[in-house]
């Protein structure tokens, strides 16, 4: 029995940093804490970017044959960024309109250097979204008062 509450009391843990991360932590109810929060994360550090998603979708009035005379090249210049290791996953998008790709990037405008070197890049036949994503930052909140966390249990 001992056993199944460790478990469950760190799933737990868990579960209230990722809701803290999904509301940003707007929960509080007093205005003077929530105040105090607001000033502390303008002043702490940006969160660390340990990668970029990159959303790519052809642009409206693109026609396909005009994708496909560039992808040979665009899948060599692809698997080269790949081996190289600046591409650490891609996945083709469900609804068939693109790509999405992990960039191992530490910045948008690093990504959109790399993107802009691709040839459908060159070509202009892409529209490309950039979400730059790194480490859950609530999860700091379990190591910073582990007193709370065990309490919790």
């Amino acid at each position: 029995m001992t056993a199944l509450k460790r478990p469950m009391g760190a799933l737990r843990s868990v579960v209230v940093a990722f809701v803290l991360a999904l509301t940003g932590g707007s929960l509080m109810t007093i205005p003077a804490a929530a105040q105090t929060q607001t000033q502390s994360q303008t002043q702490a550090a940006a969160p660390a970017v340990t990668g970029v998603f990159v959303i790519l979708t052809v642009k409206q009035g693109v026609a396909r044959e005009q994708v496909m005379a560039v992808l040979p090249a665009e899948i060599r210049a692809t698997v080269q960024l790949y081996l190289g290791g600046k591409i650490r996953e891609w996945y083709s998008r469900g609804d068939g309109r693109g790509v999405v790709l992990l960039l191992d990037t530490r910045d948008v405008a690093e990504a959109q250097a790399i993107m802009d070197g691709l040839p459908l890049g060159q070509a202009h036949l892409m529209d490309h979204d950039y979400i730059p994503v790194g480490p859950l930052q609530p999860l700091g909140l379990l190591m910073a008062n582990p007193v709370a966390t065990k309490g919790a249990q």
